[in-house]
């Protein structure tokens, strides 16, 4: 962690606690088609793969046609777009991590597999006054993490070396991604996921509050 130049977040269950807003547009969607509906918790196992996928999971798997799942997910993001920050907040100790990293010189970036608009958005909402080199969501021909393609653009645009570097995230998916771009890994326990598929994914190391990603920088 003292070798670190670069420091890489995932955004939702990582940065913000996006799950609450991530529902109920969901649900919104759902109700329009007359579909049952998901509780909170069961949103937790559907994201983390993008607003494609957590549509696909939400539907009644005969109704999960590539028609149905488009169609869904337009009136999705329709809803979501416009409130999108109505539940959501940032994590405890969050805000004053970053400002911390900051000013001890270490920069930030966001890979999200979040739409780009929806990334952006919510970064800008929540932290209006930090720095990030790059935020970078879901966006059309660039593939979604495990998928290392987002890390190496950071990588490229921030011109740091990859053993500088740290990817800190809240799921299996983050640590896989890091460990594909040759990155070192953080998992942290307070999102959308458990410390047993952190563990199981081979993350470097795993904290469970925010200032814990300081203790060794």
């Amino acid at each position: 962690m003292r070798d670190t130049d670069l420091m890489i977040f995932d955004l939702d269950g990582t940065l913000l606690d996006t799950i609450g807003d991530l529902a109920v547009a969901c649900n919104t969607a759902l109700a329009l088609r007359g579909l049952p509906q998901h509780a909170y918790e069961e949103y937790r196992r559907f994201v983390g793969n993008g607003i494609m996928r957590l549509v696909e999971r939400a539907l009644p798997e005969p109704l999960r046609s590539p028609e149905n799942i488009a169609l869904t997910r337009a009136d999705f993001i329709a809803y979501y777009t416009d409130r999108i920050d109505t539940y959501t907040r940032p994590y405890e100790g969050i805000p004053e991590l970053l400002h911390e990293l900051r000013r001890r010189g270490v920069k930030l970036a966001v890979a999200s597999n979040k739409f780009q608009a929806g990334t952006a958005k919510l970064v800008g909402r929540f932290f209006p006054d930090i720095r990030f080199e790059a935020v970078l969501g879901q966006r059309e021909g660039i593939p979604l993490k495990p998928d290392p393609a987002a890390v190496e653009e950071i990588l490229t645009l921030t011109g740091i070396a990859r053993e500088r570097t740290v990817f800190v995230g809240d799921s299996g998916i983050d640590i896989l991604t890091a460990r594909a771009a040759g990155v070192r890994s953080i998992g942290v326990s307070w999102g959308f996921r458990d410390r047993t598929e952190l563990e199981e994914a081979g993350a470097d190391r795993i904290v469970d509050r925010a200032e814990q990603l300081l203790e060794r920088l």
